[in-house]
């Protein structure tokens, strides 16, 4: 497997991608969303596509399931373009969106039986659909209870099981874990698994590097609509080579301007609740000018130590800033 850097789209010559997108461009107004992104997706592949909030992920997804023209390049699923056979493509597709697509007064399995009608699914078929996605998603028990009292955890379920009506080919997930809880996010990261041994080919965005790492064989990573790099995990991780990590903890209730120091040192800094850490390349000879920043503002260092690469590096390394923005307990931003 060739693993590129940039908006080079590599993929085994044996295998036939069921999705390519080549050279997709799209400009609002003045500002430019996509700038010639291209990527494959294998058959039965769950594909990670990363990056920050406004790196173009999220229109990405949109032009790919037909709810945005772009202004240049195209998307073809299964052989069929997209701006040429929008519904027949969408056919094709189940996609989960970011906001959750719910009626909080119906129960479960009433939004599931009225997205089904929507999707065009017989009648005879429909009743074993829903049931079948209700086990799948966890909420047998609570098929006959209204949204309006599940836990976001819940809705964000359901909000999957919509997006399986009609036995997708190919599922779209936008950032299908936001704001809930770790037990939840762990259920439907494994209900995701379980989608691909059955053959479901997935396309997942997020800013979750340690999901992607958890779920998918290949990644792209957006930045400013851009593809900088994509590939097999492994090869990915090691565009970016061991770093020294520098961290500073951050009390509840500290104000850190983050932007001061980063111009001062010009240097990566990954804000997380309760610390500050500084990425540098090991053997960067930054390290004695961090410290002595540090020093001068009075941030005590709380460690040091030398890391081996994830996608957060690799990001880090690409972009010279972090994938997300954690805060540091309110106090820094």
């Amino acid at each position: 497997m060739a693993m590129a850097r940039g908006g080079g789209n590599l993929e085994p010559a044996a295998t036939k991608p069921i999705i390519r997108v080549e050279g997709l461009r799209k400009q609002y107004g003045k500002t430019l969303a996509l700038a010639g992104v291209s990527f494959s997706v294998l058959p039965g592949e769950t594909f990670g596509l990363l990056g920050p909030n406004g790196a173009g992920k999220t229109t990405t997804l949109k032009i790919l399931c037909g709810l945005v023209r772009p202004d240049g390049g195209d998307v073809t699923v299964d052989g069929l373009s997209v701006t040429r056979n929008t519904q027949a493509v969408q056919r094709l597709l189940g996609v989960v969106p970011q906001g959750l697509a719910l009626y909080e007064d119906f129960t479960a399995r009433q939004n599931l039986v009225f997205f089904a009608k929507l999707r065009g699914i017989p009648r005879s078929e429909r009743a074993k659909q829903v049931d079948d996605i209700l086990r799948l998603i966890g909420l047998e028990e609570d098929a006959n209870r209204r949204v309006k009292g599940f836990s976001g955890g819940m809705k964000r379920r359901l909000n999957i099981g919509i997006g399986l009506l009609g036995n997708p080919k190919v599922l779209l997930l936008d950032e299908p874990t936001v704001g809930i809880d770790p037990q939840s996010r762990r259920y439907i990261l494994d209900s995701v698994r379980r989608l691909a041994d059955q053959g479901v080919t997935i396309i997942y965005t997020s800013h979750y590097m340690e999901e992607v790492e958890y779920l998918c064989e290949r990644v792209a990573i957006i930045d400013h609509g851009r593809v900088i790099a994509q590939g097999p995990i492994d090869e990915v991780r090691a565009l970016a080579g061991d770093s020294v990590v520098l961290r500073v903890p951050v009390a509840n209730g500290d104000v850190v301007d983050l932007d001061s120091l980063r111009s001062s040192i010009s240097v990566p800094i990954e804000a997380r609740t309760g610390e500050l850490r500084f990425v540098l390349p090991e053997g960067s000879a930054q390290v004695p000018t961090v410290l002595n920043a540090l020093v001068a503002v009075g941030l005590p260092l709380d460690g040091m130590r030398v890391e081996s690469p994830n996608l957060e590096t690799v990001f880090l390394a690409l972009t010279g800033k972090a994938l997300r923005d954690h805060g540091a307990n309110g106090g820094a931003s």
